[in-house]
């Protein structure tokens, strides 16, 4: 069984793809993504300055003005504005074309004068359970651009450490201001799997609390998120790790230390996914033991309560037989009885009553709690 996000994020995938046998560099702008706006912030040791509403021709003024220069791109609706776009930051047609196709999955390509990453950034959806964003980054000289699929992200506290000058991120370059969004990208999952290990703890409490029908698709549906943050998460390590590895002319040495701390971050992050869906493996086996042992327990009575009519109404069918006393001596004269009926109430009373004191005393029903005798041997 598979969950919808699962679905879901499936049908997104495939209908993102691009054209087979397309020449490389060629990109089909999507009809359902929104339309194209841009803004920015540039800053330095001495300020900041917001790029708002201005035109993409003043943007290369900003560049040479200040010492690192964030262009935030939201929407990837418009074809020709991210063709001018990247005609004046000088983006590959090939990183133009994984800007706009989202399927890629988190990566690191190296150009000639730029670095083209790709990160996913997690969010919660209303109905879709957990989904993930497709978040890219341009890297080159003073210039960070960014590419988001929709406006909202989890970079307010990076806009907010440049703007009251908090921190070293304004005297250090763009490649620390990536380490900083790259880092924000990884911490959006810490919230995300404290949902879902939320998630996981109510389902253990009620199946604890006792099986019903549904807590099954709860799981798979569980796994299936779980699946999600994993394929979502893991090629992160590869792309942080190259980072920290190669020597990239971008990345300084100093802001490789920060970019292990994220390494780290990365890590942990895939241990915990990996030890959840571990615990619904565990989560399911729990469930299927439960709904066994209540079924044991529910054939154990019934077994029980068979064992004990049986032989009464072994008594009753005796007794119940067409025999005429009046015939023969040996035709039944217990039916000439005055207490005939009650005697045969009693005889089916202490049969009952002695069965189940032997099913208890051989430990088949409730538990045998006399301390001084050994444990009952079946």
């Amino acid at each position: 069984m598979v969950s919808k996000s699962v679905r879901n994020a499936r049908r997104r995938r495939r209908g993102k793809r691009r054209n087979i046998g397309a020449p490389p560099g060629h990109f089909q702008i999507d009809p359902q993504s929104l339309p194209t706006q841009w803004s920015g912030i540039a800053y330095g040791p001495e300020g900041h300055e917001e790029l708002q509403q201005m035109s993409l021709d003043s943007l290369p003024i900003a560049i040479a003005k200040w010492p690192v220069v964030w262009v935030q791109v939201v929407g990837l609706g418009s074809g020709e504005v991210l063709r001018q776009l990247a005609g004046i930051v000088g983006i590959h047609a090939l990183a133009l074309e994984d800007i706009v196709h989202l399927h890629q999955r988190a990566k690191l390509d190296e150009y000639e004068d730029h670095l083209y990453l790709v990160a996913r950034m997690m969010e919660q959806g209303e109905s879709e359970g957990f989904r993930t964003e497709q978040i890219s980054f341009i890297l080159r000289d003073n210039l960070l651009v960014t590419f988001e699929e929709r406006p909202g992200d989890c970079w307010d506290p990076v806009r907010q450490r440049i703007r009251q000058r908090r921190g070293a991120i304004n005297s250090l370059g763009t490649d620390y201001l990536l380490y900083s969004l790259l880092d924000a990208v990884v911490d959006s999952y810490f919230p995300a799997m404290d949902r879902l290990n939320e998630r996981l703890d109510l389902i253990e409490e009620e199946i604890m609390r006792g099986c019903r029908t549904g807590q099954m698709e709860s799981i798979h549906q569980l796994r299936g998120d779980l699946l999600n943050v994993r394929r979502a998460i893991r090629p992160h390590r590869e792309m942080v790790n190259e980072l920290i590895r190669d020597h990239h002319p971008s990345i300084r040495e100093e802001t490789r230390l920060y970019l292990r701390d994220c390494y780290d971050h990365v890590s942990q992050l895939i241990d915990l996914v990996d030890t959840s869906r571990e615990l619904t493996s565990d989560l399911r086996d729990f469930y299927l033991s439960s709904i066994s042992n209540h079924m044991n327990e529910v054939m154990k009575v019934l077994t029980i309560m068979s064992s004990i009519f049986i032989p009464l109404s072994f008594v009753a069918g005796v007794y119940g037989m067409n025999f005429d006393p009046e015939v023969s001596p040996w035709n039944m004269p217990e039916l000439k009885w005055y207490l005939g009926y009650p005697m045969a109430l009693a005889i089916m009373a202490t049969m009952a009553i002695g069965l189940l004191y032997y099913f208890q005393r051989r430990g088949w029903i409730g538990t045998w709690t006399n301390q001084d005798d050994p444990p009952p041997q079946n």
